[in-house]
C-alpha cells in the first residue's frame, strides 16, 4: 500500500508541473497573444452579448474549448476531493480571471463567449477523465497514461509556439 501512495504523489508530482506549464503556456497565448500586437490593443472593449461580437467563427468557439480541456483534466485529478460544481466555478474564475486582465493590460477584448466557451472545455475536460476513470477503475493509471500524453503534447506544443513565433514554419501569425 505505501508503494502505491508513493507512486500517487510521485503521479500529482507530475501533474502539478504540467498544470503549471499549461498556465505559463495559456498566459503566453491569452494574454500576450505570443508577443504579436494586433489592431484592437489600442482600446479596451467588452462584449457581454454571447456569439454576437461579429467575428466569432465556429473554429474560434471549438479552439476555445480546446484550449481549456487540459485545465479540466488536470483539475479533476489534482482536485479530487472537490465537487463537480466547484470545479466548473474554478474552470470559469480562470477564464474570468484571463478575460478581465486582457482588458486591463489592453492585450485582448473581455467576451462573455470565451467565458462560456472556456467553461465549456474545462467541463468537457473534467468529464473526459471522469469516463476513463469510471471505465477503467483505476484512477492512477489513467493518471500515469494522461502524464505522459500530456508530457508529449506539451513538448510538442511548445515547440511548435516557438517555432511559429521563430518564423520557423511555413505558416504565419503576424
Amino acid at each position: 500500500m505505501t508503494k502505491e501512495i508513493a507512486k500517487g504523489n510521485q503521479s500529482n508530482q507530475l501533474t502539478r508541473i504540467l498544470l503549471i506549464i499549461y498556465l505559463i503556456v495559456l498566459v503566453w497565448i491569452i494574454l500576450f497573444k505570443m508577443g504579436v500586437s494586433f489592431s484592437y490593443m489600442e482600446e479596451r472593449r467588452i462584449n457581454l452579448i454571447p456569439f454576437a461580437n461579429g467575428y466569432y467563427t465556429l473554429t474560434e468557439t471549438i479552439m476555445n474549448v480546446v484550449i481549456f480541456i487540459p485545465l479540466g483534466l488536470y483539475a479533476h485529478i489534482l482536485f479530487r476531493r472537490k465537487s463537480f460544481v466547484w470545479s466548473v466555478l474554478f474552470f470559469f474564475l480562470v477564464s474570468l480571471i484571463a478575460e478581465t486582465l486582457q482588458v486591463i493590460i489592453k492585450t485582448g477584448v473581455f467576451d462573455v463567449t470565451d467565458l462560456l466557451t472556456n467553461t465549456t472545455g474545462g467541463i468537457v475536460g473534467y468529464l473526459l477523465i471522469s469516463l476513463f476513470e469510471k471505465v477503467t477503475s483505476k484512477p492512477l493509471k489513467v493518471q500515469k497514461i494522461l502524464n505522459i500524453l500530456a508530457s508529449i503534447c506539451t513538448i510538442l506544443v511548445i515547440s511548435l509556439l516557438v517555432l511559429l513565433k521563430l518564423n520557423m514554419l511555413p505558416v504565419r501569425f503576424q
